[in-house]
């Protein structure tokens, strides 16, 4: 993203261009051919400097990708144990914590199970009333007063 700063010098920019373009047609041959000599020179010293920093920028991420790579995996065969470990040890924690969840639900289920067969037994009406249809509209039409 560029900055203001950044805009208004790309735009004068853009001005300064168009102008001298539009000066160029009003110029003569021999002119013309010398700034577009000096045009592909400038041009050919602009690219050198810049392939060079592109071949450094890309010999440095070369070897930083290799440094990291040597640190995380401790380099040659030997690394490929060592990364399975490490990458193994994200996926033993998951199935941990499924597991410790998993006897949690269990548990509360259980406990919940539980506490319906203690209200069950201990109360007046035997089980097999709660399973009659009848029962239940029973339950539905009495009043609490009665």
């Amino acid at each position: 993203m560029n900055s203001p700063s950044q805009t208004a010098v790309d735009a004068y920019a853009l001005r300064v261009t168009a102008r001298l373009t539009h000066a160029t047609e009003e110029l003569p041959y021999d002119i013309t051919e010398r700034l577009r000599a000096a045009r592909m020179q400038a041009l050919d010293k602009r690219k050198k400097p810049m392939a060079q920093a592109v071949r450094r920028a890309e010999t440095a991420t070369v070897l930083v990708g290799a440094g990291g790579a040597a640190v995380l995996g401790r380099g040659g065969d030997e690394g490929n144990w060592w990364r399975a470990l490490v990458s193994a040890v994200p996926v033993a924690a998951l199935l941990v914590g499924l597991f410790f969840v998993n006897m949690a639900q269990d548990q509360t289920v259980a406990a919940e199970i539980a506490e319906i067969d203690a209200a069950l037994l201990t109360d007046d009406l035997p089980p097999s009333a709660y399973a009659d249809p009848g029962f239940l509209q029973f339950i539905k039409t009495s009043s609490p007063g009665q």
